[in-house]
C-alpha cells in the first residue's frame, strides 16, 4: 500500500487512513513538517534534492521534511526527518501551520526551526549539495527556477511572520 498518511480536512481533522499516493492522486489533504536549519551564525541550510528522488529532482530548497505519518505529531515527525536527513537532533520550535494547494497536491504544511550546531551528515539519497547562506543569498536562490515551488509560498510566509520583520 505504501507510506501511509492521515487524510485530514480543512481543519486538520483526521478523517482516515490513506497511502500517500492515494493522497497525491486524488488530491486529498495530508500532513507535511518541515524544518528550517540555521547555524550560530543565523544562516539558512540550503540543499539542493538528489536527482533520484521523486518529487522535484535536483532543485533546491530551504526546508528539510517529509509526510506525517500516521498517528504522530508533526513535531515528532519534523525531528525524525531532521535525524534520517541530516543526522542531526536538535530542539525544534513551531513557527506555523498553512494549508498549501501545492504543486503536486493539497496538504497542511506545519514548519519549524532548529539552531544546528553540530556537524550534518545529509543523506546523499536525498540530498546532492548543501551549503549555509545568508538572508540576501537565499532570497535570490528563493526566486530561482530550480527552486520547489512550495518552498517559496513557505519562504514568503516565514517573511511575513518572523520576529523582527
Amino acid at each position: 500500500m505504501g507510506e501511509l498518511v492521515e487524510r485530514v480536512d480543512d481543519r486538520d481533522e483526521v478523517l482516515g487512513i490513506v497511502s500517500r499516493g492515494d493522497a497525491i492522486r486524488n488530491g486529498w489533504l495530508h500532513r507535511i513538517a518541515t524544518i528550517v536549519c540555521r547555524d550560530g551564525d543565523g544562516r539558512t541550510l540550503v540543499h539542493r534534492r538528489s536527482e533520484n528522488t521523486s518529487r522535484f529532482p535536483g532543485h533546491f530548497n530551504w526546508m528539510l521534511g517529509g509526510a506525517v505519518e500516521v498517528a504522530e505529531s508533526y513535531e515528532r515527525a519534523a525531528a525524525r526527518e531532521l535525524a534520517e536527513e541530516l543526522g542531526v537532533r536538535c530542539r525544534l520550535r513551531f513557527v506555523f501551520k498553512f494549508q498549501c494547494a501545492g504543486t503536486i497536491s493539497p496538504y497542511w504544511l506545519a514548519l519549524h526551526e532548529a539552531v544546528v550546531t553540530e556537524p550534518v551528515t545529509p543523506d546523499p539519497d536525498e540530498i546532492a549539495w548543501h551549503d549555509w547562506l545568508t538572508e540576501p543569498e537565499l532570497v535570490e536562490l528563493v526566486r530561482s527556477e530550480t527552486f520547489v515551488p512550495d518552498a517559496r509560498e513557505a519562504f514568503d510566509r516565514y517573511l511575513a511572520v518572523r520576529p523582527g520583520t
